[in-house]
């Protein structure tokens, strides 16, 4: 086995990397050369492979009387068994029966007997056999069994086969009556009882695959391996971009039942102490604190920004003579912050009410509200709250009767005495503001002290709070401000409130405000504003560490962030705009929206001109197979292996944006059609992504398109090469370039291939390739050059090929042959790469070249990647993979990770050998 098969081998298999004597053994070694331990090996494998075989046969043999069955059970049904089970036709409020519905929240053992029609999704299935499948149904949080079996003259095997094959997610309509099962169905929230299914119709199919199904993502792992609290094998990020999908879990559920229980409590606690709700604008024409944390935007042609928080509103409404306010609204802040719990839009519990004699009026009532939500939350959410700690595994909040308040002076005193230092290993200083980690070992100390995760901390450095902050009378180093701790992070801000115009102006003026851009602000405390103090409440921060969710993002319900809105790529002009998959010919031409057959579909070799790569230049070699989508004519190649996979290389030819689109429609295509299973090769990362995020495949790079940019002249900076060119034309060497898009001679043509055919012979070894040698396909899309020595031989030979105008051109061939001159493969790359610059050429690319190190991409983690990045360092450098790419580096070649993805159960030895024998020569 080569090098490069020994390691594919090793990452490809889904378990930690091995060598074993199977992994290095010739398939072709014969008995004689074989020891007994070999032998036995051998003879092993051979009756596994009997085994296997026999069982293939079997299970063909079965599935061809399973499908005679169920022909026959289909013929022999009546109306009236038909009628039970079936899609039902779009609904588009017709009519309005009125029929009553069953929730599965409603469903116990008072129903035994009972008939209930209830519509659900439909979340597990499970095949018993032929005449039995047990079908689990989910309604939110809860999850029901239904038992569908063959009886005779009533419910028909076909009525079985067909709800065996409904999708998973999709939403159906079922009528049964309930039943005690004969053991508890542990596997379903509703346990004590079950439907026997009578009748079943499809209301709403999944029509595309899924990246993971609810079930999976509720299957939780061994505690050891959590990540970010969460205890799943599906990962936070896979969730987060099928956000619609992580949002039908029971936990995800949970979790947003208990963030508008959270609201709601909010909401009542304050009304009992006679507050007001109010709404305030989110557009402000200034920024209420800083411009640098503010969204701007265009107002019919004048600035305006989004609101930071309804401070000012709140504010104003106070002067208003409101006496006691609060909002629930949405918060935007302009901070690149990429952390687990900052957001850039979140949702504000915000209040600000009048006080008589002390702003700890304020921080009174906002204590009570806090402990009321606490309370409420696990009074009445116990339900949802166990359910969120399946997956994300706490302890309840502890609170006490009489909360902590603690001077900031005097936290910063308790972490400096506990030998707590700051980065530089430096004391706190009392003046600024804690950083996360000081306030998460803050909280630490005072649940040591006091014995309670929630405790206030007071007088905050003035350094640390916006311009309105009122400062403390006895320090003006500090501060009238406060926040509330829990779990050690900060959920609440707030204070007492500048009401005095000639100090507000002065602070404004202080970080650089103009009060004039805020006169109805201003006016507001000139006309008289009373005493007052205010607060703001993050509702996605309390409820992530009230539920120690370990992600902000979790306890949003579409989360924005720095990433969020990524940028699209730009449209660029087609070479052959007539082969267009945006609007292919037959929708142009309005023929319809499908092509009617393979002689209306774009031409292969213009959708590899319009958006191929240069692992696409290699599809039409014989080996590879086409398969077209019918409606946007875009293509995607792959390659059946003799082991039940198939290798799909390269991207789709079609528009980026339709690639989504375009996988989906080929994945189920294969999946109808073949037997086979895919494996991705040589993808990008936009490909890579969709398989990794949307489908949930496993996903590393060890391989990169390595690209050349024009605009350096290697040549010039190099001094390897400018020597090696001299030391050619030193030699007598001379380059001819052939016009782009046209063929070479005859004569030409046949001395190159006579001298391919010398370099093919002296080869040596074991190679890995993609394509083979075609260097005259397709002449419209190729550029030529060839080097002849002073004896008139030719002795090098370049062929460049058009690709999608953001590729440029592939050097798709570059052959320096036996006995040419030192120097020649130097002197025609860099001629032919220069040459093709100066008629407007922006990019190259060599093709795909192994990296030097092997790096993990979607859901592979932990021990097994550290082992596969050690075997890949060291298989590497032993056998020199990176050499080529090294010599194409010289000329300036910079790498573009290309992807492999296998699906998330792993490739198993078939997988592995279907790749090897891919890549093999």
């Amino acid at each position: 086995m080569s090098p490069r098969r020994s390691i594919l081998s090793g990452f490809l298999r889904d378990r930690d990397y091995v060598s074993s004597s199977d992994d290095v053994s010739d398939d072709s070694s014969s008995p004689g050369t074989m020891s007994k331990n070999q032998q036995k090996r051998m003879a092993r494998k051979q009756r596994k492979e009997h085994s296997r075989l026999s069982e293939e046969r079997h299970s063909e043999d079965s599935d061809v009387r399973h499908k005679e069955d169920v022909a026959n059970a289909s013929r022999e049904e009546t109306a009236e068994m038909k009628a039970r089970y079936g899609e039902l036709p779009l609904l588009q409020s017709r009519t309005r029966p009125r029929e009553a519905r069953t929730k599965l929240d409603e469903i116990s053992e008072a129903l035994v007997g009972k008939q209930v029609c209830f519509t659900a999704r439909l979340h597990i299935i499970r095949r018993m056999s032929s005449k039995l499948v047990f079908l689990v149904f989910r309604q939110q949080l809860f999850t029901f069994q239904g038992v569908l079996h063959e009886e005779q003259g009533v419910k028909s095997i076909a009525m079985i086969h067909w709800a065996e094959h409904l999708r998973l997610g999709s939403i159906v309509r079922v009528r049964g009556t309930i039943r005690q099962p004969q053991v508890p169905v542990l596997g379903c929230t509703i346990h004590d009882v079950e439907v026997s299914i009578d009748e079943l119709h499809l209301v709403v199919r999944r029509e595309e695959p899924v990246p993971f199904s609810i079930y999976e993502a509720e299957i939780q792992t061994p505690e050891e391996e959590r990540i970010e609290g969460r205890r799943s094998r599906i990962p936070d990020r896979t969730r987060l971009i099928n956000r619609l999908l992580d949002l039908r879990t029971p936990t995800s559920q949970s979790i947003f039942r208990i963030q508008s229980g959270i609201s709601n409590l909010f909401r009542f606690a304050l009304d009992e102490q006679g507050f007001i709700e109010i709404h305030t604008p989110k557009l402000q024409g200034s920024a209420t604190e800083s411009g640098a944390s503010v969204f701007h935007v265009q107002y019919f042609g004048r600035d305006a920004f989004l609101a930071q928080s309804p401070q000012l509103a709140k504010q104003m409404a106070i002067a208003a003579d409101f006496g006691r306010v609060y909002e629930i609204g949405a918060v935007f802040r302009a901070e690149n912050s990429n952390t687990h719990r900052h957001l850039t839009e979140y949702t504000g519990l915000d209040i600000e009410m009048a006080i008589e004699e002390h702003y700890h009026e304020m921080l009174d009532v906002l204590d009570s509200v806090i402990k009321s939500i606490l309370e409420g939350v696990y009074r009445r959410y116990r339900r949802e709250v166990d359910t969120v700690k399946h997956q994300f595994p706490s302890d309840d909040v502890v609170w006490l009767e009489k909360t902590p308040i603690i001077r900031f002076s005097d936290g910063i005193k308790m972490l400096n005495d506990s030998g707590w230092r700051d980065e530089d290993g430096n004391l706190l200083p009392d003046d600024e503001d804690l950083h996360t980690r000081d306030e998460i070992r803050l909280g630490e100390l005072v649940k040591e002290q006091y014995g309670t995760d929630y405790y206030i901390l007071d007088k905050f450095p003035t350094s640390a709070r916006p311009f309105y902050t009122m400062p403390d009378p006895d320090d003006d180093r500090f501060t009238n401000s406060f926040d509330i701790f829990v779990r050690g992070q900060e959920i609440v801000s707030g204070g007492q409130r500048i009401h005095d115009p000639h100090m507000l102006e002065e602070n404004m003026r202080r970080v650089g405000i103009n009060p004039e851009t805020m006169e109805e602000y201003m006016e507001g405390f000139r006309w008289g504003a009373p005493p007052h103090a205010g607060a703001g409440v993050g509702l996605e921060r309390l409820l992530m560490l009230l539920l120690k969710l370990g992600n902000i993002r979790l306890a949003s319900l579409f989360p924005r962030d720095p990433r969020s809105f990524p940028a699209k790529p730009l449209t660029v002009q087609l070479r052959h705009p007539e082969s267009s998959t945006i609007e292919p010919p037959w929708v142009r031409d309005k023929k319809g929206n499908l092509a009617q057959d393979a002689s209306q579909l774009q031409p292969l070799e213009h959708l590899i001109a319009n958006y191929g790569d240069a692992t696409s230049t290699s599809w039409g070699d014989e080996r590879f197979k086409i398969w077209r989508d019918m409606g946007t004519g875009a293509a995607i190649s792959y390659v059946p292996s003799s082991s039940n996979y198939v290798i799909v290389p390269g991207n789709p030819l079609c528009d980026p944006h339709q690639y989504r689109q375009v996988i989906t429609q080929f994945l189920q295509w294969l999946r109808r059609e073949t037997k086979y299973k895919p494996v991705w090769l040589l993808c990008s990362a936009e490909v890579e992504t969709i398989l990794g995020e949307r489908l949930g495949w496993r996903t590393l790079s060890c391989i990169a398109e390595e690209r050349v940019d024009p605009a350096r002249n290697m040549a010039a900076s190099d001094g390897e090469i400018s020597r090696k060119i001299r030391h050619a034309e030193s030699e007598g060497v001379k380059l001819v370039s052939v016009s782009k898009g046209e063929m070479v001679s005859d004569e030409i043509r046949e001395k190159i291939d006579k001298r391919i055919q010398d370099w093919l012979n002296n080869r040596k070894g074991t190679q890995v390739h993609l394509s083979e040698i075609h260097p005259w396909r397709d002449p419209e899309h190729r550029w030529y050059f060839y080097a002849v020595d002073k004896e008139g031989t030719i002795c090098a030979f370049v062929a460049l090929v058009t690709l999608a105008p953001v590729h440029g051109m592939q050097i798709k061939y570059s052959f320096d042959f036996p006995g040419s001159p030192n120097g020649v493969i130097e002197h025609i790359v860099t001629h032919a790469i220069q040459t093709a610059a100066a008629a407007g050429v922006k990019s190259f690319t060599f093709g795909a070249g192994a990296m030097s190190s092997l790096t993990p991409g979607h859901n592979l983690r932990g021990a097994r990647v550290k082992m596969l990045q050690h075997t890949y360092d060291t298989m590497a450098k032993q056998f020199h993979l990176v050499r080529k790419s090294e010599f194409r580096a010289k000329l300036g070649a910079q790498d573009d990770p290309l992807y492999i993805a296998y699906p998330p159960h792993g490739l198993g030895t078939k997988g592995m050998r279907a790749v090897l024998h891919f890549f093999e020569d």
